[in-house]
């Protein structure tokens, strides 16, 4: 039986994201992103409202509400800028999502639950400056040194690398077996060997803090190595798995702006006599926005679905984020177009759009690399199989029990 309704849990949350977003965000964005300037305390106010962790188990700290509520979540915070959804990606989706499928209690207790709570921000470290899509190309070394290991190496184009507590790293043990010699790392900034850096000159996204860390002879205990060695390929695959459910969520809050600012514009400019609402291509293009806004919402929800079954989708996701980043990218550009010369402007908030929608077609796997990933899936070229460690389904059991 196919039930699309929101619960009344879920619409509380929507509705009190959007409140969130119309008093704490849209009033201050155009001078934060004209600034480059990411404003920390909207991350502490999601916290107080128990955003950080909205999928975390109530038993770590978090609000232990289902998947699709954070898609809800990001959908909403991405309606006010790509900024704060990438925040809330990369702390809940890459990093907290992955502490849960993969850490041990141990970790789960030290790092999960503060971050749950909001009261330490996770992030995550992959891309390295010759690493993007080819993970296998990372340089970044850990040497067994004593109980622990040695790290050297860099990541770039790290979202919250000047502003994160923790942050979820991989390397090469042993880089002789490629993809089966990457290990993954749970790092602290206050550790000696780490720093970090900002990146200036971003196209968009420029509320947001992204940067470059860089590790020197960091040592790193054992009981901070996630999985056994050389599970940390499959564990940044499952990572991307969340991170790229979020991003497409994020990306539906992008279509949705664009398209209620569109709306508004084409009731409010006149042309030859007539709203230009009434022009057929302009309506072409609304249509455009509002098809797709339903097509990669239900792909979306889809693979929430699908984690709250407590499977595996990686399929689902990289399909819902291919549609949903590229849906956008053509909304925000139609955006403008229905401007005119003023969406080329910082008077109307369409040009931020435009500039915020290129990122998502990139990272956490290019257009390009979801394109193949759907044509190896329909050629049976690829297959998933079920991971070891599952993402948990919901609703959450502790103990035997339901929360």
């Amino acid at each position: 039986m196919l039930d699309f309704s929101l619960t009344e849990e879920q619409i509380a949350v929507r509705d009190m994201v959007r409140d969130f977003v119309d008093k704490e965000i849209l009033p201050y964005i155009k001078e934060w992103d004209e600034n480059h300037h990411f404003e920390r305390s909207v991350l502490d106010k999601l916290a107080k409202l128990g955003l950080m962790g909205v999928c975390i188990p109530q038993a770590y700290g978090g609000a232990g509400m289902d998947y699709n509520t954070l898609a809800l979540v990001c959908e909403e915070l991405e309606r006010g800028d790509t900024a704060f959804r990438t925040a809330v990606s990369v702390h809940t989706g890459l990093n907290s999502m992955t502490l849960l499928q993969w850490g041990t209690e141990e970790q789960k207790q030290k790092y999960l639950v503060p971050q749950a709570k909001g009261e330490k921000l996770g992030a995550f470290g992959l891309t390295e400056p010759g690493a993007g899509s080819d993970v296998a190309s990372m340089q970044t070394t850990a040497v067994r040194d004593g109980k622990g290991y040695r790290l050297n190496g860099s990541k770039i184009w790290i979202s919250l690398a000047d502003v994160a507590d923790h942050f979820l790293v991989f390397a090469y043990t042993d880089k002789s077996k490629k993809h089966h010699g990457i290990t993954a790392f749970i790092v602290e900034r206050t550790w000696e060997g780490f720093s970090s850096r900002p990146i200036k000159g971003k196209l968009g996204i420029r509320a947001g803090n992204t940067g470059e860390i860089i590790f020197e002879d960091l040592w790193v205990p054992e009981e901070n190595r996630l999985g056994e060695e050389g599970e940390g390929f499959k564990i940044a695959m499952s990572a991307l798995d969340n991170g790229r459910f979020t991003v497409a969520a994020g990306a539906c809050g992008t279509i949705q702006a664009c398209l209620e600012a569109s709306l508004k514009y084409s009731h409010e400019r006149e042309t030859f006599g007539k709203e230009i609402g009434r022009h057929q291509l302009v309506q072409q293009m609304i249509a455009k926005m509002a098809a797709n806004l339903e097509i990669s919402r239900l792909l979306v929800w889809k693979a929430g679905w699908l984690k709250n079954q407590g499977q595996r989708c990686t399929r689902e996701v990289s399909l819902a984020k291919w549609v949903a980043c590229d849906a956008a990218w053509e909304a925000a550009s139609d955006a403008v177009q229905i401007h005119g010369a003023y969406g080329y402007s910082n008077e109307y908030p369409v040009e931020r759009y435009l500039r915020n929608a290129k990122a998502p077609v990139i990272y956490e796997g290019t257009r390009e690399i979801h394109t193949i990933m759907q044509a190896e899936y329909a050629l049976r070229y690829r297959e998933d199989k079920p991971l070891n460690k599952m993402l948990p389904s919901w609703p959450f059991e502790v103990d035997g029990e339901r929360e």
